[in-house]
């Protein structure tokens, strides 16, 4: 018979001081901690309010005392909460009590790592929960909580029924192959194949505007010196965050501000003007500046006339993966209206960082880039969910090689559970122990 986990117990509320601060324990021993501390323990879900007492009978401070019975609250295990004025002191008495009662303390994150463990959570979730204590913006927040409440884990599952029941097809291929059964054919595979392929793909842009709204978007703004790169920073953060001046070269590290636009958060760096230069400060910054835009997931180049977007050494560097806008800057100088325009994919905004005439085109489109425009139905995501995805839409390319190649069904259906897995680690049906310890260290204890 397995023992039981050990109890634990951790301040719940943030560090610091407030009027009301929270001790949660968790485990076995709950109650009989409940006992030794307060003398007592209330009924499920009601609160009462106990002096909580020390080894000596001594009160350390009165307060409401909440217990909650398993498998009935947040950990799947007995729990109780402890409601106390929100000193330092008295909290930390409150969690060396319970520990001189039975408890440990606890790690970053265990309580969560528990709901998980003990089915009240699946790990999509659980990170959820870490991404909503997390979340800098409104945007942010109600991504958090939809992922929480299931809705990403629930299009997982979704994925992971059809493959489930594409895999039922290509074992039954096998087993008879023989048979002259339509539906398990090669075409008949492919078809189904590729109908989960554009589910997965619709699943993965989903997620990636998900890992975007989550970890917000790494903006780099590059351009020659003296185009307008920090009166373009100070235009987007609403102050005087970089310094202007009419000497080219006047920026020589990267500035980075945090900036939020319509509760979508966002970081945009200002970086050295990209040109040749003997000054080793101004090149050390240039170096930099290549080295900010090779982690960006979106470059602001900053021209004076649109032909100088062409000029591809402006951009060396920067991932694949990551979007280009154009801006037109200092359109006051040449008594142009702000627009925005598209072009075969490509967007260019004219407008003036120094009169901010056309920097709210600039604002939305950055609120587009970050939400994929759908920030009222995104979840939240991170970018190992993004991978795994990426993992299983690789596979089921696979697979549908194999058949149209050989056709060798024994291949392909190595190929499906290999794609299986890689959904099963979003949610934790496939799981390691290095990856929940690195998981749940990143969460704050208490939690």
């Amino acid at each position: 018979m397995t023992a039981a986990p050990p109890t634990i117990a951790a301040i719940a509320t943030p560090p610091g001081r407030g009027g009301i601060g929270v001790v949660r324990v968790s485990g076995a021993q709950a109650a009989s901690i409940a006992h030794g501390l307060c003398g007592t323990l209330p009924p499920p879900r009601q609160a009462r309010l106990v002096a909580f007492r020390d080894a000596r009978g001594e009160t350390i401070d009165r307060g409401l005392l909440l217990y909650f019975r398993a498998p009935h609250s947040f950990t799947g295990e007995d729990v109780l909460e402890l409601h106390a004025h929100g000193s330092p002191v008295v909290l930390a008495a409150l969690v060396r009590r319970a520990c001189e009662l039975g408890a440990r303390p606890a790690r970053a994150g265990e309580f969560s790592e528990r709901a998980f463990l003990n089915g009240k959570l699946d790990l999509a979730q659980a990170e959820a929960v870490a991404d909503l204590i997390a979340a800098q913006s409104e945007a942010q927040a109600r991504a958090a909580l939809r992922s929480l409440q299931g809705e990403f884990s629930s299009r997982v599952q979704a994925l992971q029924r059809a493959l489930i029941a594409l895999r039922v097809e290509v074992e039954a291929a096998i087993d008879f192959a023989d048979e002259p059964i339509e539906s398990l054919q090669p075409p008949a595979l492919i078809r189904r194949l590729r109908a989960t392929c554009s589910q997965t793909d619709a699943l993965l842009a989903a997620a990636q505007r998900g890992a975007r709204l989550t970890d917000g978007v790494h903006a780099v703004i590059v351009g020659r010196p003296n185009v307008g790169k920090s009166s373009l920073l100070n235009a987007l953060a609403g102050g005087d965050r970089a310094i202007v001046t009419d000497i080219p070269g006047t920026t020589r590290d990267v500035l980075r501000e945090s900036i939020v636009i319509d509760g979508v958060a966002l970081t945009l760096a200002d970086t050295a003007g990209l040109r040749e230069s003997g000054d080793v400060v101004e090149s050390e910054g240039i170096r930099r500046a290549r080295a900010e835009l090779g982690r960006a997931d979106a470059a602001l180049l900053v021209v004076e006339r649109d032909e100088e977007a062409a000029d591809a050494t402006l951009l060396s560097g920067l991932p694949g993966t990551a979007t280009r806008i154009v801006i037109i800057n200092k359109i006051d100088l040449a008594g142009v209206p702000a627009t925005r325009r598209e072009h075969e994919g490509q967007v260019s905004i004219a407008l003036s960082a120094k009169t901010g005439s056309g920097i709210e085109l600039l604002r939305e489109e950055l609120k587009r880039l970050a939400t994929g425009g759908e920030a009222e139905g995104a979840f939240s995501a991170r970018a190992r969910h993004v991978q795994a995805l990426q993992r299983a839409r690789e596979r089921l390319a696979a697979a549908i090689a194999t058949l149209e190649a050989a056709p060798a069904v024994e291949l392909a259906a190595e190929e499906l559970r290999a794609a299986h897995r890689a959904l099963g680690e979003i949610t934790g049906e496939f799981t390691s122990e290095d990856l929940l310890g690195a998981i749940f260290s990143t969460f704050c204890i208490g939690k």
